[in-house]
């Protein structure tokens, strides 16, 4: 049996076909036609800013983004649990002097 559907946005819709991608969308009888129609989703790509680095550490590093302060790191395995235990103190209170660092700066800079 063959059905007929109804494209809306069609010359879109095969624009993004003929890029070999998907076309996310809703297939759906219309109330009014009574005709199955399909209605491509309109995606939008995610905009966001990127992590601005407040300070590289020797076992990671300090990053700022718009809602959160992010503090990586990574320790070799080759170290006892005792001396990891010391590096991640050592990191801490280095991750502490950056922020502190980055915040006199603004209060240099007004």
């Amino acid at each position: 049996m063959k059905k007929y559907i109804l494209v809306l946005n069609a010359i879109n819709v095969m624009a993004k076909l003929l890029k070999e991608k998907r076309v996310e969308g809703v297939l759906f009888l219309d109330e009014n036609t009574g005709k199955l129609t399909f209605k491509a989703y309109n995606r939008q790509p995610r905009v966001r800013e990127k992590d601005r680095l407040v300070k590289k550490l020797p076992w990671g590093w300090v990053k700022e983004s718009m809602e959160r302060i992010k503090v990586f790191g990574s320790f070799p395995k080759e170290h006892s649990t005792a001396q990891v235990m010391g590096m991640l103190d050592e990191h801490t209170k280095d991750a502490k002097n950056a922020l502190i660092d980055k915040e006199l700066d603004i209060i240099e800079f007004c």
